[in-house]
């Protein structure tokens, strides 16, 4: 590579240039950091898993899912609100250093909380020592969020990227070594804590040098001020939280430990096919945010932009996850996982609506109507309860994923109708309509490649790769019918 090409290189991922090529880039780097944190850390907790075995991949579990019951009170929404303010106005990035003493103190009160509650779901002294080294690793990692969120603000996504995949490289070397020579769920959950200790040092070093003075202030005026604007996504986040981890923690306080890891197990697995929808938003909100105030033509292509994204990756993932999740799962554990299998399947219909709805969750964001979005993700949280307490006893992980199933169709009927009612987009428009039949028939043709005993038996990372190919063959193949009869 010679000196032109490192400086286009330099540009084209570390410069903000123009609205596709700020997207590619903070995509490339979100990507980076995000796919790659977490597939990391899927490879430690798989580790976990194999040499553990499931039932204390299922304690270790239960602790993880209470402790992130209560990381809303520790966000309260900020995160979300300062990457919206502070991407309109630069003039509010002075209220950071309010801002960051806010979330120290709102840790703090969480750490307090998770002591006081970790007495009451567990006799266990050991998964209640690792609740409480899990809860102060989860307590430092969210401070350091508030400084993505703030560089997100910026478009300054590499600076995210390269952070978030340095931790999660530390965090599975350290994990690693423990699950080798010092195998427990109590020594794992110290490597935790050492990771985000140890990241969240780097990160005040580099902030502080780089971006901006870290200080700390105190001004109730500005709490208040952000508080008020973040509170309906704090219990947003806690609805979310809730319908996302309370299924574990019910199956661990019924006894259901055991369980409680075979469902994580294929949870984990689905929740790393999720991250392309975090990824993109993150990279789509900030302009999103700003066409607001622009035209309703330009808001209106925007939004059309982000959710054929979603479709097009919605569909494959779907079809592909059904039909190949005994092999998925078998190559990734081993047989004694095999009850994870059909929930998996269900779990992976769940991906595929929160694809589909998150355009609408983010616009709703965008368009300051945070407030129906709470009202719509409130409801699915409390049917999610319900459900759960229904579920859950009769038929263990697998009431557990058709519960969350159901809760995500309410959510996506709400928010289909709430986009309607109080923004200006227009959802069920025909680029929305052909991108949408479009994703099913590739899809369609994707199965019938990948059901074949020769493509099916194969490694599944290839089988995986075989399917990706044929669909974006067909897609792309479609597209051009589309172009050439359609839009000439």
């Amino acid at each position: 590579m010679n000196l032109k090409d490192i400086i286009r290189f330099r540009k084209l991922f570390f410069n903000n240039l123009g609205v596709k090529q700020t997207i590619i880039k903070n995509t490339f780097w979100l990507t980076i950091g995000d796919v790659g944190s977490r597939l990391l850390k899927l490879i430690l907790l798989i580790y976990v898993a194999r040499i553990l075995g499931a039932t204390e991949y299922g304690k270790f579990s239960f602790a993880l899912s209470f402790v992130l019951l209560f990381n809303v009170f520790a966000d309260m929404g900020l995160n979300q609100i300062i990457v919206r303010e502070f991407s309109k106005e630069d003039r509010k990035e002075k209220d950071f250093s309010s801002l960051l003493s806010l979330k120290i103190l709102l840790g703090l009160g969480v750490l307090v909380l998770i002591f006081i509650f970790s007495f009451g779901v567990t006799s266990d002294s050991v998964v209640r020592k690792v609740i409480w080294i899990l809860a102060l690793s989860n307590i430092i990692s969210n401070v350091f969020l508030m400084f993505y969120a703030f560089l997100q603000a910026r478009q300054k996504m590499e600076y995210e990227g390269i952070i978030r995949i340095s931790e999660a490289l530390l965090l599975v070397g350290i994990g690693l070594a423990v699950l080798f020579y010092y195998p427990s769920i109590e020594n794992l959950s110290f490597s935790y804590l050492l990771a985000s200790g140890f990241s969240l040092i780097v990160i005040l070093l580099f902030f502080h040098s780089r971006i901006q003075r870290v200080s700390l202030s105190f001004s109730k005026l500005i709490w208040k001020k952000y508080l008020s604007m973040s509170w309906p996504l704090a219990l947003i986040s806690l609805s979310y939280i809730i319908y996302n981890r309370i299924d574990s923690v019910m199956m661990g306080c019924l006894g259901q430990i055991t369980q409680t890891g075979w469902y994580n197990a294929a949870y984990r697995i689905v929740t790393m096919t999720i991250i392309p929808t975090g990824i993109i938003s993150t990279s789509f909100f900030p302009i999103l945010s700003k066409s607001v105030k622009e035209t309703k033509e330009k808001f209106q292509k925007i939004w059309n932009y982000l959710t054929e994204i979603m479709i097009l990756l919605a569909a494959p993932l779907v079809v592909g996850g059904v039909v190949l999740s005994p092999r998925i799962i078998n190559f990734i554990y081993d047989e004694s996982f095999s009850p994870s299998i059909l929930a998996f399947q269900i779990l992976i219909v769940m991906a595929g609506i929160i694809f589909l709805y998150n355009s609408f969750r983010w616009v709703l964001i965008a368009a300051d109507q945070q407030k129906k979005l709470f009202f719509a993700v409130l409801s699915g949280a409390i049917i999610n309860v319900i459900l759960n307490l229904i579920l859950i006893p009769k038929y263990s992980l697998y009431g557990a994923a058709i519960a969350t199933v159901i809760t995500h169709i309410l959510i996506l009927i709400l928010l289909i109708d709430y986009t309607l009612k109080f923004t200006t987009i227009r959802p069920f428009n025909l680029k929305i309509i052909i991108s949408f039949v479009g994703a099913i028939l590739s899809s369609l043709g994707m199965y019938f490649v990948i059901i074949q005993p020769q493509i099916y038996y194969l490694n599944v990372v290839l089988t995986v790769l075989i399917g990706a190919g044929i669909y974006s063959v067909c897609i792309l193949g479609y597209k051009k019918l589309v172009n050439r009869y359609l839009w000439r």
